[in-house]
């Protein structure tokens, strides 16, 4: 068993400039290029989006506080309080299900940062939010694969394909399953 290299934390407004700081890295939001995406500060050419400081607080009344409904956090590194990333989720409006999103900086991304940030997540809305499952859709080749992988790694489960889209699934009680299968 490796040792915790990271932990959850919920940002407060004068943290944002972390969000800013991310959504402003090309490197960080290339996956988002390219799209069709109508929102407000969405540069279509880098992915990046702006996050000015006069939207801070309404991010802050959405996010923080609302869990199970959504929840928002902050990837901390242990060894050095430094944030590493973002992590969230949301109930769906389609269905009994909740959409999740994990970004990883981009000068910490290939560090192995992403499986356990995304174990994170998992264990804050099944076990402290007691919520039934979580979706995650996203290109089928991004990071070379390598973000399918490591959703499959931790017990998600690919429901579609669909022009080089994949989605994934994971149930409260997989996840569970997938912990007493571990610890055995």
């Amino acid at each position: 068993m490796h040792k915790q290299r990271l932990i959850l934390h919920i940002p407060e407004q004068n943290e944002l400039w972390f969000v800013e700081q991310i959504q402003q890295d090309p490197f960080t939001m290339a996956y988002n290029a390219n799209l069709d995406l109508q929102y407000p500060g969405y540069h279509k050419e880098t992915g990046c989006i702006d996050f000015p400081k006069d939207k801070w607080a309404d991010f802050i009344e959405h996010w923080i506080g609302h869990e199970p409904e959504r929840f928002f956090a902050y990837v901390e590194r242990i060894a050095d309080s430094q944030w590493i990333g973002t992590v969230n989720f949301h109930q769906s409006a389609q269905g009994n299900w909740w959409d999740m999103g994990i970004v990883i900086y981009s000068p910490y991304r290939q560090m192995g940062y992403g499986t356990e940030a995304l174990n994170l997540l998992l264990k804050h809305a099944f076990i402290h939010c007691g919520i039934s499952e979580i979706r995650n859709e996203f290109e089928i080749n991004r990071n070379d694969g390598s973000a399918l992988q490591m959703h499959l790694a931790a017990g998600f489960k690919s429901m579609s394909q669909t022009v080089g889209l994949v989605e994934v699934r994971i149930t409260r009680e997989d996840y569970l399953l997938g912990l007493a299968t571990t610890k055995s």
